[in-house]
């Protein structure tokens, strides 16, 4: 695994891993683009932060749970050390791991702060699907991950010895770069999905659905020309089956989502009363009825007649939130 250099003195042992800076360059991406997006919806600025502090601590020992549990011969044999299933700076970790870890952060984050979980899954996702192609950056700088032998122009040159080289190939062979077609396959993404964001306003956990499809898609098929060891059920590999998975689970979601809420969000909070600056005009008088907020959708109950204004503070009205911005 590389690590940077530094001159330190003897008695200070500190080593700096490249991949480990490749993945916090991406949260910290991530989490810029989060927060503008849902900044952009209405949300206090800056709130991503509160919920960042449970996603990504349980995404990184999701990822990492997720590698143990799926690679067990690496850990539990005879006489093997179980602690070195903790030791992460050797590397293993695995992003749908971290996708099911994140979630269950996102889950406790979004109760906290009362923002809708799925306003907070669709503002997240290009910069996720953005943070995941500079994570792929480490694995070059690892020389792991690649591919089966080619003769293309594109082939990556190994250094050796690497343990991940097949025995009995020629010296000088190329490798196909799985990783590059990913960072491509994911900045592609990052694309679509802002164009679909943008274009066709999907909500309600849609643009994150799309998210699963669309990284599914590409994972399922890089995986298979990949050569590093892994755990193979009825033939398959075990990240194409996680693979699969999300496909399906992106469907669903985006089926489900459109059958239950076919208006727009009043707003990022489940309240549906938005944050407004500290220098704002507040008017606590108008407020959503019961039935409006048991609806939670733009298609519930009209407003009650006892709300006799629309203050800067609260979204009566779909439109006064989502379809202005």
């Amino acid at each position: 695994m590389r690590t940077l250099g530094i001159d330190l003195p003897p008695t200070w042992n500190l080593s700096i891993r490249i991949y480990a800076l490749c993945i916090l360059l991406g949260i910290i991406i991530a989490t810029i683009m989060t927060s503008r997006r849902l900044t952009k919806r209405g949300a206090e600025p800056g709130i991503v932060l509160d919920i960042i502090l449970w996603a990504v601590p349980l995404g990184i020992i999701g990822s990492r749970v997720f590698h143990v549990l799926t690679h067990p011969g690496d850990y539990f044999y005879p006489g093997a050390d179980l602690l070195k299933t903790l030791y992460i700076w050797e590397g293993g970790i695995a992003i749908y791991g971290g996708l099911l870890g994140g979630a269950l952060g996102a889950y406790i984050g979004c109760r906290l702060t009362g923002i809708r979980l799925w306003t907070f899954g669709d503002a997240l996702a290009p910069g996720l699907l953005l943070a995941q192609a500079f994570g792929r950056f480490g694995n070059y700088f690892n020389q792991e991950l690649f591919g089966y032998p080619t003769d293309g122009w594109w082939g990556l040159e190994i250094a050796s010895p690497n343990p991940a080289i097949p025995v009995g190939l020629a010296p000088g062979t190329l490798f196909q770069p799985t990783f590059a077609y990913e960072v491509i396959w994911d900045v592609v993404g990052v694309i679509v999905l802002l164009m679909l964001s943008s274009r066709l306003k999907l909500q309600w956990g849609k643009v994150f659905g799309a998210y699963l499809i669309w990284y599914g898609a590409g994972r399922s098929v890089f995986e298979t020309i990949r050569i590093d060891p892994s755990e193979i059920f009825f033939g398959v590999r075990t990240n194409v089956w996680a693979s699969w998975i999300s496909i399906l689970v992106g469907l669903i979601l985006i089926v489900v989502q459109t059958k239950r809420h076919p208006g727009v969000e009043r707003g990022p909070y489940r309240s549906g009363i938005a944050w407004v600056p500290a220098n704002a005009e507040v008017d606590s008088n108008d407020r959503y009825t019961d039935e409006e907020l048991s609806s939670d959708d733009a298609s519930g109950e009209p407003v009650s007649t006892s709300a006799t204004t629309n203050p800067p503070h609260t979204e009566p009205k779909a439109t006064s939130t989502v379809g202005k911005k």
